[in-house]
């Protein structure tokens, strides 16, 4: 039985008020889970207890074998460089550079090199001398995955990736999310809105009433 990727138990976390408590949660290789629930429900703040960016109140992280939330500023800095995908529905790419330049910055940092076969699967490899300022929200999104997925992470975390995107963009997204989850054997965590979305993946869970379920 594989180990997991992810292992979290016991979360609790709150701001003025509790927004989760007791959670238990993990994820393993090849395994893609969608996190749904209203807005305000508290999905993308236990996205980001999960991934390295949220201490939480009460509870323990355990990802890819580490006790996250007692590590060092500076191994958490090289989990998220080198074994830790983080996509966003909004893109942060830089600006003035091309979109190759942009995927190159990521593989540099990570020691990888560029997947071309991820571009011709996102349908970006035609784009990659263009400037950001000159692509679609879209197509800058997808540059922005590609820079995720080249640097070849062991686990991803996204935090609605294709809520900005038509449907027929989004499904390609996912596409490439879900296959590179098997082909690598990866963990894919993602939130989102849609319910669409979420039934690709192997498993669904929602968040409500300050509890995590799992959907049958």
């Amino acid at each position: 039985m594989s180990t997991p990727l992810l292992e979290a138990t016991n979360i609790s976390h709150s701001f003025d008020y509790p927004l989760f408590t007791h959670i238990n949660f993990s994820i393993k290789p090849a395994q893609s889970i969608a996190i749904v629930g209203r807005s305000g429900s508290g999905k993308s703040t236990l996205l980001h207890i999960f991934s390295t960016f949220m201490k939480p109140n009460e509870g323990n992280v355990t990802l890819l074998g580490k006790d996250l939330y007692s590590q060092s500023d500076k191994a958490i800095e090289a989990l998220r460089r080198y074994d830790v995908g983080i996509v966003f529905q909004f893109h942060y790419l830089f600006k003035g550079m091309t979109a190759l330049e942009n995927i190159t910055v990521a593989t540099m940092l990570s020691g990888e090199q560029i997947d071309h076969t991820i571009l011709k699967k996102l349908k970006i490899d035609h784009l990659m001398e263009h400037k950001t300022s000159e692509l679609s929200g879209g197509e800058q999104q997808r540059v922005s995955i590609a820079r995720v997925l080249s640097k070849k992470p062991r686990i991803i975390f996204a935090d609605e990736p294709t809520g900005n995107l038509d449907k027929e963009t989004a499904q390609l997204v996912m596409d490439t999310l879900l296959d590179y989850t098997k082909e690598m054997d990866a963990g894919l965590l993602l939130v989102t809105h849609d319910e669409t979305i979420a039934s690709r993946c192997d498993s669904t869970y929602r968040l409500e009433d300050k509890m995590l379920k799992e959907e049958v």
